[in-house]
C-alpha cells in the first residue's frame, strides 16, 4: 500500500498544490516530521497487542528509520518512557540509532530534538522522556536498569561468543517492567544465529509479530548506485535473497557448515601483522562450464585464519585463471600458490609458470573426496578458529551444500571455490608448515 505523499505524488499538479496551498507555514514544517504521513505501511507499528515488533527485511528497506520514529512516537507520548537503545556495540548504537542518517536526532523536529549526553549514554526527551544506550557486547549491563520499551537494532549482528547477544536479549526482557505497556522494536537484517531464530518461532504467538521486507521496497528513495552495487555484490546468490528480499536462509539438512556457523565467523582481517598468506587454486577441468576456485587467506600470530578474497572466475581459459592467481599472487604477496595436482598437476603448474615463473606453486594430492577434506575445516569454523574478512555470497553458497556423506547439493554442478577454500585453510592449519615471519598487510 502506498504511503500518503507517494499518493499525493500521483495526484495532477492542480490538486497537490491546491492541498499545499492549503496550509499554512507552520503547517508545512510539521508536514515534514509527520512519519505517518511519509512513511509506508510496513514502517507503521501493527496494529494489535504486541510484545515484539520485529522488522526483517533487507538492506536499505527503512528499517532504522521506522525504528527511530517508533522510539519518537513513544517519547512524545509517554513523559514517563524509559527506553533501551541495544546495538551490538556502543559505538553503533550512537553512530546509527542515535546520530546516524535515520537516527533519531536526523528525524525529530527541532523544537522537540532531544538532547544526547554520550558521557552519560542517554537521550533527554523535552517533556522528560529518556533513551538509554547498552551493547549486547556487554550484556551484564542490561541487568538491574528497568524500562518501559526498547528498540533493538540489528541483532542478527550481535556478538555470538559466550552466548552475549541471548544474554543479553534475555537481561532485557526482564527488566521491561515499567509503565503498562512494555514492548519492544527489533529492526535487523535477517540472519541465521540463534536469537533470530529464536523471534522467529515465537512469532507463532501474537507477542511477536513480524513485518517483512526488500531492499526494492524502498527503491524510490536509494540511490541506484546503491542499488546496483548490492546488484553487483550479492549477484544471484542465495545470499542475495537475505541481504536484500529479507528472507532468512535455512540450512540444509546434513551440511557441514551452517548459514550460522558462517555468521559467527565474520571479522574484519587485521591491519597487519599476518604471518603466512596463500592463494589455493581449484583449476576447471575444461573452460566449458566450471568455475575456477581462486580463494586468498592469511594466518595471523594468534593461530586464527582469515580469508581475505574470493578471486574465483569463471569460463576462464587456462592463461586467464593463472593471470588471476598471478596477480592475486602479487597483490598480497603470497607466501604459497596451492593448487592441486591429481589432475594434470604438471600441466596446472607449467601454466601458473607461464603466467609468471617465479610463482612459488605448491601442488596438493588428494588422497579424499572433496567433502571428506572439508569435514576437519569445517570443524575449524566450529572451533571459532577460521573468520570472513567480509561477506562472500558464491563462496558461502557452496560451503552450505556440502554434506556429510560425501554428496554436493549446489548451487552450481561443483564447489569449486569451496574446495579453493579448504586447500588454502589445510595448507595454513592442518599442514606442518615452515616457521612463520610476521609481515605486515
Amino acid at each position: 500500500m502506498n504511503s500518503p505523499i507517494e499518493w499525493l505524488a500521483g495526484q495532477h499538479d492542480r490538486i497537490r498544490h491546491r492541498m499545499i496551498d492549503a496550509l499554512d507555514q507552520a503547517e508545512r514544517n510539521e508536514l515534514e516530521y509527520h512519519w505517518n504521513f511519509h512513511a509506508r505501511t510496513t514502517q507503521l507499528p501493527p496494529p494489535g497487542d504486541w510484545r515484539v515488533w520485529l522488522i526483517m527485511a533487507g538492506r536499505g528497506f527503512g528499517k532504522t528509520r521506522a525504528g527511530a520514529e517508533w522510539v519518537r512516537m513513544i517519547a512524545e507520548a509517554n513523559p514517563n518512557a524509559s527506553i533501551a537503545l541495544v546495538s551490538s556495540s556502543l559505538a553503533e548504537a550512537r553512530a546509527v540509532m542515535v546520530e546516524g542518517e535515520s537516527g533519531l536526532l536526523a528525524c525529530s523536529p527541532p523544537d522537540r530534538q532531544p538532547v544526547f549526553e554520550p558521557s552519560l549514554k542517554r537521550l533527554r526527551f523535552p517533556n522528560g522522556a529518556q533513551a538509554h544506550l547498552f551493547s549486547a557486547a556487554e550484556p551484564e549491563t542490561l541487568r538491574g536498569p528497568q524500562h518501559s520499551h526498547a528498540w533493538c537494532d540489528e541483532i542478527g549482528k550481535w556478538p555470538l561468543s559466550n552466548d552475549r547477544a541471548t544474554r543479553a536479549w534475555d537481561n532485557l526482557l526482564m527488566g521491561l517492567r515499567l509503565g503498562h505497556d512494555p514492548r519492544i522494536a527489533v529492526t535487523t537484517t535477517p540472519r541465521a544465529v540463534p536469537l533470530v531464530q529464536r523471534l522467529i518461532t515465537g512469532s507463532g504467538d501474537a507477542a511477536t509479530v513480524i513485518t517483512r521486507g526488500s531492499t526494492h521496497d524502498n527503491a524510490a528513495n536509494l540511490p541506484s548506485r546503491f542499488l546496483s552495487a548490492i546488484r553487483e555484490e550479492f549477484g544471484e546468490s542465495q545470499l542475495a535473497r537475505q541481504e536484500i528480499m529479507g528472507e532468512l536462509l535455512t540450512d540444509l539438512e546434513g551440511a557441514l557448515w551452517t548459514r550460522a556457523m558462517i555468521e559467527a565467523a565474520r571479522q574484519p582481517a587485521p591491519s597487519n601483522e599476518m604471518c603466512r598468506l596463500v592463494v589455493a587454486v581449484d583449476p576447471p577441468a575444461s573452460s566449458n562450464g566450471d568455475e575456477c576456485g581462486i580463494i586468498v587467506a592469511g594466518l595471523d600470530k594468534e593461530g586464527t585464519a582469515h580469508v581475505l578474497q574470493d578471486c574465483s572466475i569463471g569460463l576462464a581459459q587456462p592463461e586467464r585463471w593463472a593471470s588471476a592467481v598471478a596477480d592475486a599472487a602479487a597483490h598480497w604477496q603470497a607466501d604459497r600458490i596451492i593448487a592441486e595436482a591429481n589432475q594434470g598437476g604438471a600441466m596446472v603448474e607449467s601454466v601458473l609458470r607461464a603466467a609468471n615463473r617465479n610463482l612459488p606453486v605448491k601442488l596438493m594430492h588428494a588422497s579424499r573426496g572433496k567433502v571428506a577434506r572439508a569435514e576437519p575445516v569445517a570443524a575449524l569454523y566450529s572451533a571459532g578458529r577460521v573468520c570472513h574478512s567480509r561477506p562472500f555470497p558464491q563462496l558461502e553458497d557452496q560451503m552450505c551444500g556440502l554434506l556429510i556423506g560425501g554428496d554436493y547439493a549446489g548451487p552450481g554442478r561443483s564447489p569449486d571455490r569451496a574446495d579453493a577454500l579448504v586447500w588454502a585453510l589445510t595448507e595454513l592449519m592442518l599442514s606442518a608448515s615452515p616457521n612463520p615471519r610476521v609481515r605486515r598487510l
